[in-house]
């Protein structure tokens, strides 16, 4: 996918249309101060759910050939950049794509 470095669109913060640049953000690892997310084998070791019982996903026997699909393409967030306040807005969803190719540069 083929981006400008910069565009027209409209600043919240100037309440005006303006000229911003366009940027990728940085991929984030998981927080330390949440490792023990809704579904981690962790956090069911704890609450002691490991067995066969009606446990959800947890409670068929793992197959051996079986395994999940993998995903081909990344969540790629853009930030924009306004010139006049130097304030930056980030899109409400993310782009899915393989690449995002910003003026010559390209982010994976």
């Amino acid at each position: 996918m083929k981006l400008p470095k910069e565009t027209k669109r409209y600043c919240p913060y100037c309440r005006k249309h303006t000229i911003q640049t366009i940027a990728t953000a940085k991929q984030k690892s998981r927080s330390s101060s949440h490792p023990l997310s809704r579904g981690s084998p962790t956090r069911i070791k704890l609450r002691s759910l490991q067995g066969i019982g009606n446990w959800g996903k947890r409670s068929k026997k793992g197959t051996k050939d079986w395994k999940m699909k993998a995903k081909i393409t990344k969540r790629i967030s853009l930030l924009y950049k306004c010139k006049v306040c130097g304030k930056m807005k980030g899109l409400r969803s993310a782009i899915r794509s393989s690449r995002i190719e910003i003026g010559e540069k390209i982010s994976k």
